[in-house]
Parts: structure tokens; C-alpha cells; sequence
């Protein structure tokens, strides 16, 4: 791996740097304000967008991106400490057209779409016109195990017919909203093999029987965007509607997750950046029993411990960037499923230790941080639970050493 960046995403890294610190940051509170009254802060967005792709910040996250198509081609590697600068503010990549779940549904378009599709969904998608929503985890099954999934897709003539209920369906709250990506069941037959019975489908958020039941606060928080409840009841849409082939669901989300998690990990270093930055300065200039609280040997304890942490997970996250640009998405499977754990479990660690230094104002509004540690800690859900992960990690580990059982025989004393 080369750690060195070339000299133009340098660049582009101060640029960036410079606009949040310029642009975004002085509309953070009209932004907390307008979103606290449920209402989503379109007036402090739209404006920040339209300079944001004036100075080239735009549609940084998409390696593939063709001549006619708006945005910056960068690879996974150099877009990754771009996330971590956009994550120090966690509504703030939207300005740059960079946003969790559009980010993932444009990968999906870019790589299965048909070219009618392209011009109806992506292309205002990499506009910035419109937004779009995933919808494929479902409240009445173990979601963990996705082919659990039971909304159905059903063929009836030209049409798909969709009926089922889902929930965190992120963004389908966003007034700018107009697309879902629907995952479900195609093939009902049992025996078929699991991971080739679903497909996806795309469904215009205003089509008939499509209803938004509620969005689902995320440990008492309320995203303007919503992580909502969805239902399809007789939803029905033309068969040219199937993204991909049929039955290739889970080949389509994978394809879409692992750009997705270096993102999410991304951002949450950011954000981990940014809680060490505040817990440092309260330490410097916040006194008790005598002393300032950076003098207490535990408070400069957490400091280091942070500190090392945030840049194992970076250096790790770097890794699984390089080796997806390098070998393909495929082959950095295992690496994207180690940083997704390791970065979810450092976000609570690193964000505790910055609330403790606060004390009770870091369980405020005073502060980002209790709202950091919340969405840390939904981060062990989303993308496949901790569990999960540690399971593929696990079974890779014991399949390498079932291949070679026995090898370290020698290093075991004889008598």
C-alpha cells in the first residue's frame, strides 16, 4: 500500500476542509434547529449543494462515473479521507451528493441499470435532484439472515405485484424522495437455493399501496430523513422495473455494501476525530479538585487509548479501500466485514470516554456527542450486526487452518 496520496486529492482534501469549516459548520445550528421542529432543513441544503459542485465537490464516492456523467472519479482509497471530513458533521455529506443510502442505490443503477432506468433514476440521482431509499430490512423476521426476507414479488402479466412490510428504510422521509429499492421474494419455491429466490425491483415512491407507517426513532432520536416503516400492499409495477436479473438479489447487495461500509467507517473516524478534538479541549480547560482534568493520569489514558485506536481502524479501513481499488470488491469481503465491526464498536468506545470528560453535558443537546454515541450504537445493527461479521471472519480463519491442520506441529515441545 502507498500511503501517499497524489498531490490533486490533496487538494482536494483542503478544499474540503476549507468548505466545511467555511460553509457547512456556520449552518450547523439553523440546520439542529429546523430539523428539531421534524421538519427537513431543505433551505440550509440546497444552497450548500449548488456551491459544493461549483468548487468540484461533487459525486466524489463513485469510481466509475463516465465522461457525460457530473463528479469526480475517485478511487475507494482516495474518497476515503474525504468521508472522514464529511463525517465530522453527520448530515453533511448530502451537500456533497455523497449520502448513505443514495451513495449505495447510485452504485447499484451504475453498475445493473437499464439504460431507460439510468436516464429515469440515476442521472437525476447524480444531479442531486432527487433522493432514493433501500428498502430490505423487515420487522417480522431475523433480517440478520436475510434470506429470511418474506415481502413478495410476484409476476402477474406485465407487472410485478409487492406485498410486504419493511422498516429502516432510510431517506423515505427526504422531500426530494421519489425512489425505492424494493428487495423481496421472486422465487417461492423452498426448495430453491437461498441466496437465488429474491430480486430487486424499483418502485417509485408514489405508487399506489405503497404507504409510509411511521418513522422509527433511533434510540429517541428522529432523522428528519425518517428510518421508516414502509408497507406494500398491492404495489404494482411494470415488469421493466426489475433491477439486474431475476433472482439475483443478494448478488446486487452485496455489489452495493462494500463501497457503502467504507463510507460508514469512514465518517465514523471522522466523527471519533471529532469527539477526541472536544474531549481534549475540556480536559485543557476544565478544572476539579485542584486541577485541570488532562492532568488526571485516567483522562490522559483515554486520550491515548483513542488516539491509537482511531488510527489502527483508519489504517484498517485504508487497507480494505486499497484492496477492493486493487482486486475487485469481491475479494476485500472478509476486510470490509472486519472494519464495519471494528469501526461500529470504536465509535461507542471513543465517544463514551469524550462524554465521561463532559460529564452531564455530554448527555445533552449541548454538545454532538450523546447523538454521536446513539448512531455508533445503531452502527452495530446496520450493514449486518457485530455478530454477523465475527461469524464470516471466524469461518474464514478456521477454513485457512483446516487447509493447512496440522502445521504447527513443530512448534509444540516434544518429549
Amino acid at each position: 500500500m502507498d500511503f501517499q496520496f497524489p498531490p490533486d486529492v490533496q487538494e482536494m482534501q483542503r478544499t474540503l476542509r476549507r468548505f466545511m469549516d467555511d460553509e457547512v459548520l456556520p449552518h450547523l445550528s439553523e440546520y439542529e434547529r429546523i430539523a428539531a421542529g421534524g421538519t427537513f432543513p431543505s433551505q440550509v441544503i440546497e444552497p450548500l449543494k449548488e456551491r459544493a459542485r461549483t468548487v468540484g465537490l461533487w459525486n466524489l464516492f463513485l469510481p466509475g462515473l463516465k465522461a457525460d456523467e457530473p463528479g469526480t472519479r475517485l478511487s475507494n482509497m482516495q474518497y476515503a479521507p474525504l468521508a472522514e471530513i464529511m463525517g465530522r458533521i453527520p448530515w453533511a455529506s448530502e451537500v456533497f451528493n455523497c449520502n448513505a443510502p443514495d451513495t449505495g442505490n447510485m452504485e447499484l443503477l451504475h453498475l445493473f441499470a437499464t439504460p431507460e432506468q439510468s436516464e429515469r433514476w440515476l442521472k437525476p440521482l447524480l444531479e442531486g435532484q432527487i433522493r432514493s431509499c433501500f428498502a430490505m430490512t423487515e420487522p417480522d423476521v431475523a433480517s440478520s439472515d436475510a434470506t429470511n426476507i418474506r415481502t413478495s414479488i410476484r409476476r402477474d402479466g406485465g407487472d410485478y405485484v409487492i406485498d410486504g412490510r419493511k422498516w429502516f428504510t432510510t431517506g423515505a422521509m427526504h422531500p426530494l424522495c421519489k425512489l425505492a429499492i424494493v428487495m423481496g421474494v421472486t422465487d417461492f419455491n423452498e426448495e430453491a437455493p437461498r441466496h437465488r429466490r429474491h430480486s430487486m425491483v424499483l418502485v417509485p415512491l408514489d405508487t399506489p399501496g405503497l404507504r409510509i407507517v411511521r418513522n422509527v426513532p433511533i434510540m429517541h432520536h428522529h432523522a428528519p430523513e425518517g428510518h421508516c416503516e414502509v408497507t406494500f400492499t398491492d404495489v404494482r409495477v411494470p415488469v421493466d422495473h426489475l433491477l439486474g436479473e431475476e433472482h439475483a438479489g443478494f448478488a446486487l447487495a452485496q455489489a452495493r455494501l462494500g463501497p457503502g461500509r467504507v463510507h460508514h467507517c469512514m465518517r465514523t473516524i471522522g466523527q471519533c476525530e471529532l469527539a477526541v478534538d472536544l474531549m481534549c479541549e475540556r480536559a485543557l480547560t476544565r478544572r476539579a479538585f485542584g486541577k485541570h482534568l488532562s492532568d488526571y493520569a485516567n483522562v490522559q489514558e483515554w486520550i491515548a487509548h483513542s488516539r491509537v485506536e482511531i488510527d489502527q481502524a483508519r489504517l484498517l479501513v485504508l487497507q480494505a479501500a486499497w484492496k477492493m481499488d486493487t482486486f475487485g470488491n469481491k475479494a476485500a469481503h472478509l476486510d470490509v466485514s472486519a472494519i464495519k465491526l471494528v469501526a461500529a464498536q470504536l465509535q461507542t468506545r471513543v465517544v463514551d470516554r469524550a462524554m465521561q470528560v463532559f460529564g452531564a453535558m455530554g448527555l445533552t443537546p449541548d454538545t454532538p456527542l450523546s447523538y454521536l454515541w446513539s448512531w455508533g450504537r445503531a452502527m452495530r445493527f446496520f450493514d449486518g450486526p457485530d455478530e454477523v461479521h465475527l461469524r464470516s471472519i471466524a469461518r474464514a480463519e478456521l477454513a485457512r487452518a483446516k487447509g493447512q491442520l496440522g502445521s504447527t506441529a513443530a512448534y509444540y515441545l516434544n518429549d
